[in-house]
């Protein structure tokens, strides 16, 4: 019995399931697949009872919804239109077919009567009657003329939706909305369940939107045979549409209620015979002017208004310049376009208000379909219209200026003739028209395809290229709008959607401004983000009348920001917020209208800010970064996350503000942008548009390293350069980034190692350890740098590069030693010293070089004896240094020479270089005699060698020793100047390295007498401060007015000058006031300083007694022998200088110099009693040498010939150097009493010289090449702060020579001759 009942049970269950699977065809079929699935669970799971009653509650809701509706319909009633006297062939049509097409002209009604016609069929009940319109304002003005048709409330029966205004209810049947609303719901409805009927209206404009509207229904209709499409359009084509519905029916409808006449009129028509081809706004007066004359022909009256077609604004306004100032009567000109304020739109569409009669609207193609201008009777059409072009090359959305289709043309013609006749004037020959292509180019064909892309790819669409489009858009710009996809970040290479891209594919707007909200929300700044996105998906809010351009920028000028169009928008839209939540309504409309603001966009703007804003409250609940922060953003938060969805529209700036972007497309900035004027480095720009030029619109100052971090697919990296840095530690190389072909980091260094491993690897080893640029403190590099910087050495003094192995031997050692060791990964300092602690322990020397692996041959010829490392001179070791690098300023052997030994340096030892160096250098000695006496010593290197063998280095002058040698050899006599003529290679020459105290580089020379020059005179005073800064007890002093310092010793040594021991000699320097102790290099000059510093300081210390002597030698005879002195002696220095010679004999320093206090105090106790007499016994001295000068001065005046110049200059010559000014002070005694004696011989001189003038002449001569050349070497002297007591004694020889060769009587002090003073310039520093 139980089982009985059981099996009943399910017979129960089983026929309610069918019954309600029955009742399936009378629910709303956006029921039907929710419903039926439910049903096939209970089928599955065997529900009970209660679970099909719930279902069969379902059912009866559905059910009920259809049955209301159903019961709306009422008798419909339909204008006498032509579409009407057709509706039952229509209705026929669309019962019998799936997909319909109908073709009806410009007035014939099917907007406003196909959703009446479905609704008569009983359509509209189980799903909507879905219209699509192309604009929002057609959507909403049909929708309110279908509900005044079917006497019903808008947004009751009949209902409509256009972006963010949703005006539909439950008992909507018929639904006007955008074919982007429709193909928004894709998004969530994949099949379009909730419609029962689809009419697609204005096909013919062949948007994106409604391409991609055809194709997705044509792949969705299988699989909804319930569904019935209709495709409507002005002009159409009719069999490509209905081909890709399989051949649907077509049915045309006529639409004008009246005639319209086609007349042509090219423009070449309205020129004069000899007049060229008029342009097009004569053209259009002249046509203008046609149509007035028609009518005054007519009499009666204006009959309608012209409405001409223009292709943009500028000829709008060109135009209607040119019309207003033809002085045509009772016409008023109405330019129509987008950036026309409102009020000055709704002028053109109030027929009759304030007009003075026929009204001359200028529109652009927007007047086509998409508005209906009211009373147009005439249209003039230009044939011209700017149509919106991709360009897949440039990247770029053009505007080029193209003749229209033919289509196009006549749509423009069924503008007039809907209040009577109509005429349309074509400014082109028939020929033209009918030459031109029928259709105008779907805007699939000529726009970047991104956003279809992206929203086939979240719908799961397939390949695009497969998709059913009506006109398959080229492959190259489907690749382009990939391209797109991939620079935001959407889609991978594959071509695969990425999360990015699922949330862009979320947002209703544009791809790009997805991004940049997306990255905003990044950022922190999707609160500023989502205003500026807002801007961009609209219409400049902004107005800007024709009329008032200057007051209207002035407003604008209020909120502009400096440095951001982008900002401008964040600043507009706070200070209309503050403004809107302060006014009424009809205050901000004032408000607006004052500030030069469109109401209406003002209002959009913020709809469409507030549907972003619920979006991102919605993703917020998903993804927690989309917050709207309070605090403001910063500048760079802002652009960053701007530039996300802008990075193809970077520029670079280049000359005459033109700028180079991505693609290496050149652009100019937009002239109203804010950024025009101070044209920054770098820009980004919402959107790039070509008309006369390719200009960047809405434009911000940017730093282009923040595409780095936005585009890491998209940049390119290149190296440059790569190269071991030690420092760092690694190799390191150039990175150059640029994005679509603009540098946006122009050098950066980046470490390599990670790029190219092999290669870093390589300079590691290169660079690191063969070079020695590794910073580590490890004991073979240690070890290893020391045998090669001995080899390096060993061939510095060779001058050969042949026994260390090159660097490439080097570098395969180490690469071998590293491989066998495992270290083929290193390739930078922390890395190989983590490897080598790990290696070292199990063989401390494994990388430790031997002298076999590096030495190619012996290098035993490489001697300590031959290439010493000193050179030893007096106790002193000067370090030589050696190096082969010709060219190098240090090449060959250098000499470290301590500042104060430069002086005293042995030139002729130097001359010699070093032993190994002798036998080139004399080679190159013989290489460079001339040709007639080289041959004298042929083979050369046998003459150097037997030279070499024979010698003593470095004893003597080399190139004396060296003739001499070839003299014994040969007999060839040479002299030393020719040998020294051979001009020498740098590195034969000496190299002389001066350095100062602590051994650093003062100066380098090969020629002595240069660096003698430049340093000689700062040797004392380095000298002193050296001492000063090492002594325990500092004995240099300044300002010294007495002896209060001990003793003046002979000499003393400064300790580790540059580290050699250096002998210096202590000074008492005259300063004028006091005297100064400090040191001196020679003991000559400073003997000679010290005489005049202890004469200044026995002066100052006995000023009374000096007082006494003036006083005495102030008389007769002083003043006889300053009058005799013809000028050679003044009153102001005469008596100071007889003083000071007087003070300085008394002394008597020039014998010995005085040496401590007591013997100062000693001298100066006997100077003060004997200065008196002293002075007025060299008074007398210093008269009769002036006595002696005044005979002299006689003779030598009166009558002198020609052949006695020579002797006359010498004497002269002979006279001014020893009566040269302040001789007295500067002579020392011993000489000057020699005076009367050598002035007596000039007198003897004179008398008897004419007796053998010849040989005088010859005598003077030579005294005078030997005075000149004691001049030149005494001037050099006191140039370098140099005293040579040598010199001086030469100098007196010369007097003593004199007297030996003029006036024999007289005598001489010592015995004296040529010979003699050739001996003595010897000795003479050279």
């Amino acid at each position: 019995m139980q089982h009985f009942n059981s099996a009943l049970d399910v017979s129960v269950l089983t026929l309610s399931i069918d019954q309600l699977s029955a009742r399936l065809s009378d629910c709303r079929i956006a029921d039907r697949y929710r419903l039926k699935r439910r049903l096939d669970r209970a089928r599955r799971d065997n529900a009970n009872q209660d679970t099909l009653l719930e279902l069969s509650d379902a059912f009866d809701s559905s059910c009920q919804k259809v049955a209301f509706k159903q019961g709306l319909n009422h008798q419909i009633r339909y204008p006498d239109l032509p579409i009407s006297a057709r509706r039952e062939e229509i209705a026929d049509a669309i019962l019998a077919n799936q997909v319909v097409v109908l073709a009806g002209e410009t007035g014939s009604g099917k907007t406003t009567q196909l959703p009446k016609i479905c609704l008569e069929l009983g359509l509209g009940c189980k799903g909507l009657i879905g219209h699509t319109q192309p604009r929002r304002l057609a959507a909403r003005t049909v929708a309110n003329r279908i509900a005044e048709e079917l006497d019903t409330t808008l947004g009751e029966r009949v209902g409509y939706q256009v972006r963010f205004h949703d005006q539909v209810s439950d008992q909507t049947q018929v639904k006007l909305m955008t074919d982007g609303i429709l193909l928004a719901e894709t998004k969530h409805d994949r099949f379009l369940e909730q419609y029962e009927v689809l009419i697609i209206d204005e096909a013919h404009e062949r948007s994106l939107n409604i391409d991609f509207l055809l194709g997705y229904i044509k792949r969705i209709l299988p699989k909804r045979p319930d569904l019935k499409l209709i495709i409507t359009s002005a002009t159409i084509d009719l069999e490509r549409f209905s081909k890709h519905f399989n051949d649907a029916p077509v049915i045309e409808v006529s639409g004008r209620t009246y005639p319209v006449d086609i007349l042509y009129r090219p423009l070449h028509d309205y020129s004069a015979d000899d007049e060229k081809t008029v342009d097009m706004q004569q053209g259009v007066l002249a046509a203008v002017e046609e149509l007035l004359y028609l009518e005054r022909q007519q009499g009666k009256g204006p009959q309608g208004d012209i409405l001409i077609f223009l292709p943009g604004e500028r000829d709008i306004r060109e135009t209607a310049d040119l019309l207003r100032k033809a002085n045509l009567k009772h016409v008023d000109v109405l330019p129509l376009y987008a950036r026309l304020s409102l009020a000055e739109q709704n002028r053109v569409f109030q027929q009759g208000k304030g007009a003075t009669g026929t009204r001359l609207v200028l529109s652009t193609n927007v007047a086509e379909t998409s508005l209906t201008v009211p009373g147009i009777k005439y249209v003039i059409d230009t044939g011209l219209a700017r149509i919106s072009r991709y360009s897949y090359r440039s990247k770029v959305q053009r505007l080029p200026i193209e003749a229209i289709s033919q289509a196009s043309a006549n749509q423009r013609a069924g503008r007039c003739g809907r209040v009577s006749d109509g005429i349309c004037i074509r400014l082109y020959s028939e020929e033209d028209f009918i030459g031109r292509s029928e259709f105008t180019d779907a805007e699939i064909r000529r726009t970047n395809l991104a956003a279809v892309i992206l929203q086939m790819l979240s719908l799961k669409l397939g390949d695009i290229a497969e998709f059913p489009f009506v006109d398959p858009p080229d492959s190259r710009f489907i690749n382009d709008g990939f391209k797109l996809l991939q620079e935001l970040g959407a889609v991978n290479q594959k071509r695969q959607i990425t999360s990015i891209g699922w949330q862009l594919a979320k947002l209703p707007i544009d791809p790009r401004l997805g991004r940049m909200v997306i990255e905003s929300a990044r950022n922190n700044c999707l609160r500023e983000m989502l205003v500026i996105v807002s801007a961009l998906g609209i219409q400049d809010p902004r107005e800007r009348p024709q009329d008032k351009r200057q007051a209207s920028d002035e407003k604008h000028r209020l909120y502009a920001h400096e440095e951001s169009d982008f900002l401008t928008f964040v600043n507009l839209w706070n200070l209309y917020e503050t403004q809107r939540q302060a006014l009424t309504q009809n205050q901000l409309r004032k408000y607006c209208n004052k500030n030069f603001l469109s109401y209406m966009r003002m209002r959009e703007w913020r709809d469409t800010h507030r549907q972003l804003h619920i979006i991102c409250k919605e993703l917020k609940a998903k993804d927690h970064t989309f917050v709207e922060r309070e605090e403001d953003a910063s500048y760079e938060s802002v652009h960053r996350a701007l530039l996300a969805g802008l990075l193809s529209h970077m520029g670079f700036k280049q000359e005459n503000k033109e700028y180079l972007g991505a693609r290496n497309r050149r652009f100019f900035l937009f002239p109203g942008s804010v950024v025009y004027k101070k044209a920054p480095k770098w820009v980004m720009a919402a959107e790039m548009v070509e008309t006369s030029q390719l200009y960047a619109r809405c434009i911000a100052k940017i730093d282009p390293a923040w595409a780095e971090k936005l585009a890491p697919n998209l940049i390119k990296r290149n190296y440059s350069e790569p190269h071991w840095e030690k420092k760092r530690a690694e190799v390191v190389a150039t990175e150059q980034v640029t994005l679509y072909g603009m540098v946006i980091v122009p050098k950066r260094k980046v470490s390599y190692g990670a790029i190219d491993g092999v290669v870093s690897h390589e300079l590691f080893i290169r660079e690191a350890l063969v070079e020695g640029e590794l910073n580590s403190a490890a004991r073979f590099i240690k070890k290893n740098r020391a045998l090669l910087k001995g080899i390096e050495k060993l061939e510095a003094k060779s001058r050969r590069k042949d026994l260390l192995v090159d660097e490439e031997q080097l570098y395969e050692f180490y690469r071998l030693r590293l491989k066998s060791l495992s270290g083929e990964h290193i390739v930078n300092g922390a890395g190989f010293e983590k490897w080598r602690k790990t290696v070292e322990r199990d063989d401390p020397e494994c990388l430790v070089m031997q002298e076999e692996d590096i030495l190619q041959r012996s290098a035993d010829h490489v001697s300590e004896r031959a290439y010493p490392d000193y050179l030893n001179w007096e106790g002193a070791r000067l370090k030589l240094f050696y190096h082969f690098s010709p060219g190098a300023n240090d090449d060959g052997v250098t000499l470290q020479v301590p500042l104060p030994l430069l002086t005293s340096l042995p030139l002729q030892q130097i001359e010699w270089l070093v032993p190994g160096m002798l036998a080139d250098k004399c080679t190159a000695i013989l290489k460079g005699l001339p040709k007639q006496q080289r041959k004298h010593f042929v083979p050369v290197p046998n003459y150097v060698d037997a030279f070499i063998q024979a010698v003593e280095f470095g004893v003597g002058n080399l190139y004396e020793v060296f003739a001499h040698h070839l003299l014994r050899m040969t007999g060839v006599r040479i002299q030393e100047r020719e040998l020294r003529a051979a001009v020498l290679v740098d590195h034969l020459q000496m190299n002389l390295r001066l350095v100062d105290e602590k051994g650093r580089l003062l100066d380098e020379s090969r020629d002595w007498e240069q660096l003698n020059s430049k340093y000689a005179s700062q040797i004392s005073q380095r000298l002193t401060e050296r001492s000063d800064k090492s002594a325990d007890d500092s004995w240099g002093r300044v300002g010294l007015t007495r002896w209060d310092f001990g003793v003046l010793e002979a000499a003393c040594n400064v300790h580790k000058y540059a580290g050699v021991e250096i002998e210096a000699y202590p000074a008492l320097v005259d300063m004028g006031e006091s005297v100064t102790l400090c040191l001196k290099p020679h003991q000559a000059e400073a003997t000679q300083a010290s005489v005049e510093g202890i004469v200044r300081l026995a002066s100052l210390n006995m000023k009374e007694q000096i007082r006494f002597a003036r006083k005495a030698i102030n008389n007769e005879k002083l003043t006889g022998a300053i009058l005799r002195s013809s000028g050679l002696l003044t009153k102001q220095t005469c008596d100071d200088d007889i003083i000071w010679h007087s003070i300085r004999q008394l002394l008597k320093v020039d014998e010995a110099l005085i040496r401590n206090a007591e013997q100062f105090d000693d001298a100066v106790a006997r100077c003060k009693a004997e200065l008196v007499p002293a002075c007025e016994a060299l008074l007398v001295l210093v008269g009769q040498l002036f006595d002696s000068y005044h005979q002299i001065q006689k003779q030598l005046k009166g009558k002198v010939q020609l052949n006695e110049v020579p002797v006359l200059n010498d004497i002269k010559q002979q006279l001014a150097g020893l009566l040269c000014p302040r001789f007295i002070k500067t002579v020392p005694h011993g000489a000057l009493v020699h005076y009367p004696r050598y002035l007596k011989a000039i007198e003897l001189r004179l008398e008897k010289f004419r007796r053998n003038l010849r040989q005088e002449c010859l005598l003077s001569d030579q005294l005078e090449k030997m005075y000149s050349q004691y001049q030149a070497r005494y001037k050099r002297n006191v140039d370098q702060g140099i005293y040579d007591p040598e010199l001086d004694l030469y100098r007196w020889l010369i007097e003593e020579y004199r007297v030996s060769l003029f006036a024999q009587q007289l005598g001489t002090q010592n015995t004296v001759s040529e010979k003699r003073l050739k001996q003595q310039w010897s000795k003479v520093i050279p």
